[in-house]
């Protein structure tokens, strides 16, 4: 089953997407930008500054959609980048449920507008027309009926520098968007994005999951374009597996279809419950395993390292122990990831990949009554006396769990600037410790209580 819709990580509501295409020059970026209330994407006179499709969320009278911006649209162009551009805009409006066109008062109708509108036109996605630089109050000058013969409906006068009109083109907007339960998983459904360098066998594992062929395999780097939900549902529970294009050194995304798909691929982790990270036995850990487990550690995600291909890999007695040490190495900035050796192959240890993923997933909701977090902090202190300076040692007041996915801590104290790094890591240990958190990073945020109060 193909998802066209992205999916909020925080509250697994599907947010539908709008993409904001047009010629160079004629105000994408600074719509884009003051729909969603931020200079995210560059703003320059320059024709051609957004080469790559920007996106962020965006919210309109309580309907939250994902908004694209993308590069300007050369139709016959044959400049190499503006043709990417044009690739890149064309990719956008496939994947959009509605389409923004953005013309310039100040330019009239062009020749590139009625090409633009025709591709619209082809793609039969909603098109919202708008006008841009209508900088002057009150009614739009004559010259602004002439936008009617794009054949795209009624236009929409609008200033993206002052913000004028712009509430109108979100409500020509808002009537094309699909329903905000549209493709909604059960809360007990543990989602899963399955994430890696291309070719290290993502889709394999999927598919020997299903039993069936659900995914395009391939040993052509880059075969899988989009993310795929394949839902299913075993003794362990109910899993939506989401497989991803693999994530590549920002360097080596050169093609436009590609950096779509690494894009997507992060937009899986945001809205995953657990993500695995598989690693080709065959050619061990990378420095682009770290950036991809980078960055489902920093999004707080339960994590499960699977290392693939382990039926191609010769073996005496000790090379699982050695190998498994030197992950262990390597995945250091992660230490509490778990570990799985399978073959998506043969199928070995299939299995245990389900067991870990839902372990991982209950440990990364796990609730710690503030009762027991206080006495293993007041253990912990008693071990270890915490840090001073100039007299002044730290006072770690009490602890409480602020929050789940990921297990959010908060220590209140009498200074911050004493509570030093490496003694943050010693509670966080003993929290281990004692409680498992397996498989998830946990946050422990610091407040200071008034100095005033310290005595």
């Amino acid at each position: 089953m193909l998802i066209n819709k992205v999916k909020d990580g925080d509250d697994n509501v599907s947010l539908p997407i709008v993409a904001i295409v047009g010629r160079p020059n004629v105000g994408k970026s600074t719509l884009f930008n003051k729909l969603i209330g931020q200079r995210l994407s560059i703003v320059e006179d320059t024709p051609g500054v957004t080469r790559d499709r920007i996106y962020s969320k965006c919210e309109w009278l309580n309907h939250e959609f994902m908004l694209v911006d993308t590069g300007g649209i050369e139709p016959d162009s044959d400049d190499i980048i503006l043709s990417q551009m044009r690739r890149q805009a064309e990719l956008a409006i496939t994947k959009a449920d509605v389409t923004v066109l953005v013309t310039d008062m100040t330019c009239g109708v062009t020749a590139n507008d009625y090409e633009v509108a025709s591709m619209l036109q082809k793609s039969g996605k909603p098109i919202v027309l708008c006008v841009n630089k209508c900088d002057s109050l009150g009614e739009p000058p004559t010259e602004f009926y002439e936008f009617y013969n794009l054949g795209l409906g009624d236009p929409v006068a609008v200033s993206s520098v002052h913000g004028h009109g712009t509430g109108d083109l979100l409500d020509e907007v808002l009537k094309y968007l699909p329903e905000d339960n549209e493709g909604e998983y059960d809360d007990d459904t543990i989602r899963v994005a399955v994430i890696g360098k291309p070719n290290v066998g993502k889709s394999s594992i999927i598919n020997k999951i299903c039993g069936e062929d659900r995914v395009i395999v391939s040993d052509i780097a880059g075969t899988t374009r989009d993310a795929t939900d394949t839902v299913i549902e075993n003794e362990n529970g109910k899993f939506v597996f989401i497989d991803t294009a693999g994530i590549r050194r920002k360097s080596k995304v050169l093609d436009s279809i590609e950096k779509y798909s690494v894009l997507r691929s992060y937009m899986a982790v945001d809205r995953a419950d657990v993500a695995v990270i598989v690693i080709d036995a065959e050619v061990g850990f990378t420095e682009q395993d770290s950036k991809v487990a980078g960055y489902a550690h920093d999004k707080g995600k339960a994590c499960v390292v699977a290392v693939n291909k382990w039926d191609a890999i010769e073996k005496d007695t000790n090379t699982m122990n050695e190998f498994r040490k030197k992950l262990e190495d390597d995945f250091s900035f992660m230490s509490y990831v778990p570990f799985v050796f399978i073959s998506a192959k043969t199928g070995l240890r299939i299995n245990k990949l389900f067991e870990l993923i839902k372990y991982t997933a209950e440990q990364n909701a796990v609730r710690i009554p503030t009762g027991r977090l206080n006495d293993v902090l007041s253990y912990a202190t008693a071990r270890v006396q915490p840090p001073s300076d100039k007299g002044r040692r730290l006072k770690i007041y009490y602890m409480t769990q602020a929050s789940t996915k990921p297990p959010t801590f908060i220590a209140f104290v009498n200074r911050a600037d004493l509570f030093h790094f490496s003694y943050q890591r010693y509670i966080e240990n003993q929290i281990r410790e004692t409680f498992g958190l397996d498989g998830t990073p946990i946050v422990l945020k610091v407040r200071e209580r008034d100095r005033n109060d310290v005595k």
